[in-house]
């Protein structure tokens, strides 16, 4: 009786196959194995059907329809390998007529459990096999396997119509996925089976790898110029099979690695402490002559163990390519996802780490600081200094948090610049999620100045977006993480990249924690939603066996987990103390009537209702309920015309598009940007202004077409037209336009991290145009909805509605009853979502959970005692990320409701009006004169301040929600005097009534009181005070920490001014000081 006559109930063309795949296993190997990968090609075609999936129109091949399946997310890995094993078999015993005796039997039994599996999967769900039986030999009749075969072709014409119907009514199906998820891991494989998808492995990664073939045992030796994976390799050990290694590998005659493969359900990890390190040791004496250098007891420097199972986190002792590097006695275990290339383990056995990390530690940053090339500030070379530091103390994951218009990627150029000239790494990988941010950043390679005048791509090989493959010479290569996901997750081609192809990985804008709050852009459409994002996000970063170095204006909680927690930060309100970043004034409120009292649609009404998909307008039926529309709600979800051109129109008045400086407006989707363009257009034509002023810049710019985006985005940097800008999400990040002086937000939006990313594209410096400050325009109330929880304000207080959140505070809770509290809000929290959730999001959900629903999940976690409830909720993160509503487009209502502006006024905190915040300003410098020590040294003794004492002063005082740019607006609003005055004249008028003047004022008639106290200076010094007063205007502190500056240090610094004033610069700097400060 055949082992495959279960099919018959469902499939009796598969019953068929697998009958004859039995009679011919004995007498006819070769046939039997053909008959096994045809019936593999038949459930293919029948899986695609079934989840109504037409089959390729072009190139459709049994590959490329098992490819398809692996798309669609419907193919188990062990399915895959399966197919992979019956398919490759098949092609040899057809092309190459080899003898198939041993491996059309253990191939039968594999098939047998793919089909179990195809049953289980799509069949009956509860199907419960009978055991395997291993087929007798019988003879059985020529004429009647002919006959059986001509049945088969009849019935195989049949079949294209039968599946052309599944396929009709065929669909996904949930319930079904992650069946096939959970049954498939009864799929085994034998020892040799393993091997083939190994030897696949390593052929795509550049070696030469056949188990059967290239083996010691059939004369295969080392040979200069090729590099060989040779199985069977005899050593002097006791363990294993006589002391056999599974694989060793030769770069030439250069013995470089020993690799154990195992079957795929042995604990690898194990492997590798036992049968590897003993192989290492016990090379035979008549090979040592192979051996490149002994590393302690090992001759052989890298070893290897591996099951042909991708490494999965929760099974990390029984998947993955364990891997170990005996050269240093540091070095840890650790699982790779993949294979080294031949040209990455050279690359590893040249380098030297000890003699790099010393070179680093011994070379100084004067090449960086240069003012004539890079020109790094000082927070920038301590950026560089902690990452190099991590690196030497031999930590994988390193965090730089920077805040955004700080310079991260001068940044990088500096560190990559070090790492390659101290050979501390050979190959590194600058990893962007925007081609525009990898445009930019080549762009600076090619433009910054480094050693000798040359520039990093003149130095070493760069390869730019365009360039999707490198060269042995390439130095440095700039990819974006979506071509990677293609090239690690469905690379079908035959070459694979090495794990080793990069040592190190430098992650740029390494946030992405926003996804959820932006539009998804053309290269982001195969990410179904955030976390599946993230997850292959992660998968591109942990691929490669490289130090990982990540810079975040905006660090999110996902961020911490994959690269650790900062080592070196610069925020934002440092950046603006500096005066390396501007500030943003108060910000203008913008109320009308409905954004105060909210759209109503009465009880009994009908109400218009746009729908974006099929770009429609309907009626609602009867309300049966009165319908209302808060302020946060408007263009989101109702969209009122009048709404946005009363606000529009208010703001106008505030902005000239002639004038310099340059204006971003955020809106909620491409039509509400198309509304503000037309609204804007309408209103500066009227005036005689060139519509060509205001810009719509999203991803649908000629469809997509990322030269046209990428010519717009010009456009708005470098020419004066476009003056203001319509975006949604394409300009939130990571793009520099340093003359933006203006940001108005009609979108309202949840997220921090997107809040902060927006805020930062205003807060670069622009000398040019004399830019000091930005302004926001705020008609949504986002400023202050989401101030709280912004690390560009002095205080932080993190949000409590995620699962994250609420997960990672139960280990702040100091009592069962606080930690069973937080337990209840989380299972609240999934009552709650659980019902908004999408097919697609609850098999997701089942997929981590170990197949429970959401509803079976909660009802566990209600019955568990705390301690294992917390447990589990730990251990569940990834999937309660999926207890949430899936993001879509969804109708909004339309309403014609008359506005009218109601106020226009600025935030300035917790006081509401300019005199209120002057007089907590002036109550503050009353409080505090005698108990802040820099504050009293600008009251009373001025020229002793310096410049770390002005920089504490403004820390304190930016913590209290006091700067010079809202200080001077305050004054500007109560009193109509437009006085740019900086912080010490204000703290000066308080305390001991100094006249109120501007900075610049009381510089510049300091150094002319000085000039005409000295009629006798000679044009060499009166350059000199002239130096002595473009400084002041930078920093206003005078002493002899002054002339350390780059004003003066190139010039001589201290010692040069002071011969050029005949010893007496002291008494200048004095004299200076007393005319600044005197009243």
């Amino acid at each position: 009786m055949s082992n495959f006559k279960f099919l018959k109930s469902y499939w009796t063309d598969l019953a068929k196959l697998g009958d004859l795949s039995e009679k011919y296993v004995y007498s006819d190997p070769n046939t039997s194995v053909i008959k096994q990968g045809i019936l593999s090609e038949v459930m293919v075609k029948y899986m695609l059907a079934y989840d109504g999936i037409a089959e390729p129109e072009y190139d459709n091949t049994h590959a490329n329809r098992i490819r398809l399946l692996k798309q669609n997310d419907l193919l188990p890995y062990e399915v895959k390998n399966t197919l992979y094993i019956l398919r490759k078999d098949r092609n040899n015993a057809a092309h190459n007529a080899a003898d198939e005796g041993a491996r059309a039997l253990s191939n039968l039994e594999l098939l047998y459990n793919l089909c179990v599996w195809f049953m289980q999967t799509y069949g009956d769900y509860n199907y419960v096999p009978e055991p395997y039986v291993t087929p007798v030999d019988v003879v059985v009749s020529l004429e009647d396997l002919e006959q059986e075969n001509k049945e088969l072709e009849a019935r195989n014409k049949q079949l294209l119509i039968e599946l052309q119907t599944i396929q009709q009514q065929g669909k996904a199906d949930s319930n079904r996925r992650v069946v096939a998820y959970s049954k498939a891991l009864a799929l085994k494989l034998t020892e040799a089976q393993t091997r083939e998808l190994i030897d696949d492995q390593l052929r795509k990664c550049g070696w030469e790898a056949d188990t059967n073939e290239i083996r010691y045992s059939k004369g295969t030796r080392p040979t200069k110029g090729k590099n060989l994976a040779i199985a069977e390799w005899p050593t002097d050990s006791m363990f294993g099979d006589n002391g056999y290694a599974d694989y060793t590998l030769f770069i030439g005659e250069k013995l470089v690695g020993i690799v154990e493969a195992k079957k795929k359900h042995t604990n690898i990890s194990s492997v590798l402490d036992g049968q590897c390190k003993d192989y290492a040791k016990m090379i035979k004496p008549e090979h040592q002559k192979y051996v490149i250098n002994r590393f302690g007891a090992y001759m052989a420097p890298f070893l290897y163990a591996t099951n042909g199972r991708p490494y999965i986190k929760q099974y990390e002792q029984m998947s993955g390519i364990w891997f170990l590097d005996v050269r240093e006695p540091f070095n840890a275990p650790k699982a790779l996802s993949g294979w080294p290339t031949p040209e990455g383990v050279e690359q590893a056995l040249e380098k030297d780490i000890v003699e790099a990390d010393k070179k680093l530690a011994s070379t100084g940053y004067e090449v960086l600081q240069d003012p004539d090339g890079l020109n790094l500030r000082y927070y920038q070379i301590e950026a560089i200094r902690a990452a190099e530091k991590a690196i030497a103390e031999h930590k994988q994951t390193v965090l730089l948090a920077m805040a955004t218009g700080t310079g991260k990627t001068r940044t990088v150029l500096g560190m990559i610049y070090r790492f390659l000239d101290a050979g501390r790494f050979e190959r590194i990988l600058y990893l962007v999620d925007r081609t525009s941010l990898g445009d930019q950043t080549m762009d600076t390679f090619k433009e910054v100045k480094l050693k000798e005048l040359l520039t990093l791509n003149q130095m070493y090989d760069v390869k730019s977006l365009e360039d999707k493959e490198f060269e042995k010479d390439t130095r440095v290569h700039i990819a974006t993480v979506q071509s990677l996901v293609k090239r690690i997750m469905y690379n079908e081609s035959g070459k694979s990249l090495g794990v080793s192809d990069y040592d190190l990985i430098i992650v740029d804008e390494a946030h992405r924690g926003y996804i959820l709050d932006k539009e998804m852009g053309d290269d982001e459409v195969q990410y179904r939603d955030q976390d599946d994002f993230r997850s292959k996000y992660r998968a591109v970063i942990d691929y490669f066996d490289a130090v990982k170095i990540a810079l975040t204006a905006t660090p999110a909680l996902h961020t911490t987990e994959i690269f650790g927690k900062p080592v070196y930060s610069y925020d934002y309100r440092t950046a603006v103390i500096d005066g390396f970043l501007v500030d943003h004034d108060a910000p203008h409120l913008i109320k009308t009537k409905l954004s105060e009292e909210g759209i109503k649609f009465e009880k009994g009404t009908t109400a218009p209702i746009y729908d974006p998909v099929t770009n429609t307008v309907t009626n609602s039926s009867e309300l049966e309920d009165d319908l209302k529309f808060e302020v946060e709600d408007f263009n989101r979800r109702v969209v009122n015309e009048n709404f946005n051109k009363t606000v529009l129109t208010e703001i106008a008045k505030d902005i000239d598009p002639n004038e310099k400086g340059k204006t971003l407006i955020f809106a909620v989707d491409d039509t509400h940007a198309d509304m503000i363009t037309k609204i804007l257009k309408d209103y500066y034509t009227d005036l005689g202004i060139t519509e060509e002023a205001v810009m719509k810049i999203t991803g649908s710019i000629e469809n997509g077409n990322p030269v046209k985006i990428k010519e717009a985005i010009r456009r708005f940097k470098n020419e004066t037209y476009p003056n203001i800008v319509v975006t949604v999400d394409l300009l939130t990040t990571g793009i520099d336009v340093e003359e933006i002086v203006n940001l108005v937000f009609m979108r309202r939006i949840r997220s921090r991290i997107l809040f902060e990313q927006m805020l930062g594209r205003a807060t670069r410096l622009c000398p040019e145009i004399g830019k000091t400050h930005f302004e926001i325009y705020d008609a949504v109330g986002v400023y202050n909805a989401l101030e709280p929880v912004s690390t560009m304000k002095p205080v932080v207080a993190n949000s409590s509605t995620t699962f994250d959140d609420l997960i990672d505070g139960i280990d702040l809770l100091d009592s069962d009853r606080a930690r069973e509290n937080q337990i209840d809000l989380i299972i609240a929290k999934m009552r709650r979502n659980k019902s908004q959730m999408s097919d697609e999001y609850r098999e997701q959900f089942e997929q981590l959970s170990g197949g429970l629903t959401p509803e079976q999940f909660i009802e566990n976690l209600h019955s568990m005692p705390v301690d294992k409830a917390i447990e589990t909720v730990k251990n569940s993160r990834q999937a309660l990320g999926y207890v949430r509503r899936m993001p879509k487009e969804r109708e909004k209502f339309l309403s014609d409701d008359e506005d009218k502006l109601t106020s226009h006024t600025r935030g300035y905190g917790s006081a509401t009006k300019p005199e209120d915040y002057l007089k907590e300003f002036r109550d503050f410098i009353d409080y505090n004169l005698n108990e802040i020590a820099a504050l009293n040294i600008v009251a009373t003794r001025p020229k002793e301040l310096t410049r770390k004492s002005l920089k504490e002063l403004k820390t304190i005082l930016d913590r209290e929600n006091f700067s010079e740019t809202m200080l001077q607006t305050a004054w500007k609003e109560m009193t109509n005097e437009d006085v740019a005055a900086d912080i010490i004249s204000f703290i000066r008028q308080r305390s001991i009534g100094d006249a109120l003047i501007s900075k610049d004022d009381r510089i510049h008639n300091a150094i002319a009181k000085t000039k005409a106290n000295h009629p006798e200076l000679s044009k060499i010094q009166l350059g000199w005070l002239d130096r002595i007063e473009a400084q002041l205007l930078k920093e206003v502190v005078l002493n002899i920490e002054t002339f350390d500056s780059e004003a003066f240090k190139n010039k001589g610094g201290y010692n040069a001014v002071n011969r050029a004033f005949g010893q007496k610069l002291d008494q200048f700097i004095d004299e200076i000081n007393g005319y600044m400060y005197s009243a």
